[in-house]
């Protein structure tokens, strides 16, 4: 017998009964594309080295820019693919990439086509961050990157987005001590914007800059980090506003502060989730980053959901497709083993048994396929 919904023939009939059914889960903050790990520098950390130790010791992001700048777009889509779809294993249906491995033009770009063949080959959907302002580059004073990142980057990303080459929907910049500064990065910003880019970057991370107040008075559409965030900050972001992207893996990993998530919250700031997937904090798993941020930072259950749904699909200008299940908006939902829902952060790192199906645009995605990646 042929069933039918309204005039479409139902191909596929899966039985939920006793299970849950949850929206996509959508990862608003990752740097996917490198080559070479950094897992040597796990033990720097453990021993005591702080971010900009290693960074200023030559490892950290210019370990990986230089790994990143000898690989072959070939090599990196295959590394990004792997990554990808394990993601996708682990629910996540929408996944915000950015650039920032390249810290020059020739790079940056090859990082971002690698990023738009993704977009057509793979079945998760990704929203393009061009980070080029991610990190100064070792024979580069920060002025000098600046001024790089405006007259030679943004020109030419523009240029290939203008001949449909690529399609980048954010801008990004490092706003911290050390790096770019708050008029650097406001430079950078206001290019961005005024070449049609969303403003989603990196403030007040490690040390207060009030790079917050910055984005918010240029009216970012996201900001992430935020863990020395100014009670100012919150009040400006809450006033705009302006989604904060959360990312309880690096804060972790890096022994920061906790962001002061349950202010934002208070204050009407829109509080989103990512993994912050890099060489740094590897990880591909939204719902670990759910159980984090609620054991780490305070959150409920329920404010974690809706934070790396909804919020997360806001942060990226995708809330209209993305991020619960409606009517008109893509067929991307997640099938659990469980009667409720909060097993999905309850079981802790487990992943493969207690994700039963992942829907990708009405389609039932292999993940069995693709936990062998």
């Amino acid at each position: 017998m042929e069933l039918k919904y309204k005039d479409h023939i139902v191909e596929k009939i899966i039985d939920a009964s006793g299970r849950t059914v949850l929206p996509g889960l959508v990862d608003a903050h990752t740097h996917p594309v490198w080559a070479g790990d950094r897992v040597h520098e796990f033990s720097m950390k453990l021993a005591g080295a702080t971010y900009m130790d290693i960074y200023e010791a030559g490892g950290g992001i210019h370990f990986t820019v230089n790994h990143t700048r000898q690989a072959t777009e070939d090599e990196l889509y295959g590394l990004l693919k792997q990554r990808l779809m394990r993601m996708l294993a682990n629910g996540t249906v929408l996944v915000e990439g950015k650039s920032g491995y390249g810290l020059d033009t020739e790079n940056e770009i090859k990082m971002l086509r690698v990023l738009e063949r993704a977009k057509r080959e793979l079945p998760i959907d990704i929203s393009s961050t061009f980070c080029g302002a991610h990190a100064v580059p070792k024979n580069q004073t920060a002025e000098e990157a600046t001024e790089n990142v405006l007259t030679q980057q943004i020109p030419e990303v523009m240029r290939l987005q203008e001949m449909g080459e690529l399609h980048v929907d954010s801008i990004d910049v490092f706003c911290e001590k050390g790096v770019f500064n708050i008029d650097q990065s406001r430079k950078i910003l206001e290019a961005g914007r005024q070449a049609g880019l969303r403003l989603n970057f990196h403030a007040d991370e490690l040390t207060p800059t009030c790079g917050t107040e910055m984005g918010a008075s240029l009216g970012a559409e996201a900001m992430s980090h935020l863990e020395e965030i100014s009670q100012e900050g919150i009040a400006a972001m809450a006033l705009k506003p302006s989604v904060a992207v959360i990312l309880p893996t690096t804060a972790y990993l890096l022994r920061l502060k906790p962001p002061p998530v349950r202010q934002m919250i208070n204050q009407g700031v829109p509080v989103a989730l990512g993994s912050d997937f890099n060489p740094n904090a590897h990880c591909l798993s939204m719902p670990l980053v759910m159980n984090l941020a609620c054991v780490l930072f305070g959150m409920t259950l329920p404010e974690a959901l809706v934070a790396a749904t909804i919020n997360a699909a806001a942060a990226l200008g995708k809330q209209k497709t993305h991020g619960s299940l409606e009517v008109g908006k893509y067929g991307d939902l997640l099938i659990l083993n469980a009667p409720r829902w909060e097993h999905l952060v309850y079981q802790m790192g487990d992943n493969q048994q207690i994700i039963g199906k992942v829907i990708k645009r009405g389609c039932v995605v292999d993940r069995e396929v693709y936990w062998n990646y």
